[in-house]
C-alpha cells in the first residue's frame, strides 16, 4: 500500500526525471506546492501548459521563439556576417548576458558523442549547412563562422566535424572559421597551468567590424 495518493507520486516522479533533482528534492518541491496557499501548483501547471503550446523552434537558427523567426535572426541591427554555432538555446542566453557578441547564432541540438550514441545525422548539421550554402548563394558575402562548443573531448570531434564540412568554402575565401579562445582564467596562477592550457593561451584574438572576438584563426 503506497503511503502517498498516487496523483502526488506522478508528480514527484516528473519532478526527478529534471537534471539535478532526485527523489527527494522532488518530494520537497511537491509538498511545497501543497503547502503553498497561492494556488501556486495552478500558475505552474498554467505556465508550462502555455510554454508547451506556444514555443517552437526558429526556423533559422533553432533558438527557442514563439515565432516563426526569432527577434535575433529578424533583428536589422544584428551581424548577419558572423554566425555563432552554440550546443544548446541556454548557450544564447550565456552570450546575450554577456552583451559581447552582435550577430546571429545557430544552435547544434548538442555534440556528437559516441558514448552516449550521438552521432552526427542525430544534430542539425544538415540544416546548418543549408543555411550557410543559402546565405553565401544569396548574398555573396564572406561569413565568419565562431564554433563555440564546450573544449571537451565530444566538442573538439564536433568542432572537427564542422572543419571537414565547411572546409570548401573556406579553400575559396568565402568563410573564415574561428573558435572562442580557450587558456588561462582570470586570476590564474601560472605555476600550476598545464601544458595544455598555457598551449591553448597562445591565441591571436580575431577583429570583426572593429571588435574584438575572443576567437582564434583555426582553419587555412
Amino acid at each position: 500500500m503506497s503511503v502517498l495518493p498516487q496523483s502526488v507520486e506522478n508528480v514527484i516522479n516528473e519532478f526527478s526525471k529534471l537534471p539535478g533533482v532526485g527523489p527527494k528534492s522532488a518530494a520537497r518541491m511537491v509538498y511545497h506546492f501543497l503547502r503553498s496557499p497561492n494556488k501556486d501548483a495552478t500558475k505552474l501547471g498554467n505556465a508550462l501548459i502555455e510554454m508547451d503550446e506556444k514555443i517552437k523552434f526558429c526556423s533559422l537558427c533553432f533558438n527557442v521563439t514563439d515565432k516563426d523567426i526569432c527577434d535575433i535572426c529578424s533583428s536589422s541591427l544584428r551581424d548577419k556576417n558572423t554566425i555563432c554555432i552554440v550546443e544548446e538555446p541556454l548557450d544564447v542566453v550565456a552570450f546575450e548576458n554577456s552583451g559581447v557578441f552582435n550577430g546571429l547564432y545557430f544552435v547544434l541540438g548538442g555534440v556528437i558523442s559516441p558514448a552516449e550514441g550521438i552521432t552526427a545525422s542525430e544534430l542539425r548539421f544538415n540544416e546548418l549547412e543549408k543555411r550557410i550554402k543559402k546565405e553565401l548563394e544569396d548574398n555573396n558575402r564572406r561569413i565568419e563562422l565562431i564554433v563555440a562548443v564546450n573544449p571537451s573531448l565530444e566538442g573538439e570531434a564536433t568542432a572537427s566535424y564542422i572543419q571537414d564540412l565547411f572546409r570548401k568554402y573556406v579553400r575559396e575565401n568565402r568563410m573564415h572559421i574561428s573558435r572562442l579562445a580557450m587558456g588561462l582564467p582570470t586570476g590564474a596562477d601560472l605555476e600550476y597551468a598545464d601544458r595544455l592550457t598555457l598551449k591553448k593561451a597562445f591565441v591571436v584574438n580575431c577583429v570583426a567590424n572593429g571588435t574584438i572576438l575572443m576567437s582564434c584563426t583555426w582553419i587555412t
